[in-house]
């Protein structure tokens, strides 16, 4: 995943959270800058996908580590 990013540990927190505290991070940052989410919540499949799809934002890598769902999204304009 090369390029460095900042990231958010929102892991415990369930819908709608996880993406609520991801939009306000992503708001913070400059465009093009990435952000590695970390969330345990199963819905977050569905909810970061329809996130980026409604947004500019861009959702670069998804995985998930030992029950823990990693997404890396670039700030879109």
């Amino acid at each position: 995943m090369g390029v460095s990013a900042r990231e958010l540990d929102v892991k415990g927190l369930h819908c709608p959270l996880p993406i609520l505290r991801t939009r306000k991070t992503l708001d913070l940052m400059a465009v093009g800058e990435e952000l590695v989410v970390y969330v345990t919540d199963p819905a977050s499949v569905i909810d970061f996908r329809h996130f980026c799809n409604i947004t500019s934002n861009e959702l670069l890598a998804y995985e998930t580590r030992d029950g823990v769902f990693v997404y890396r999204i670039r700030r879109g304009a």
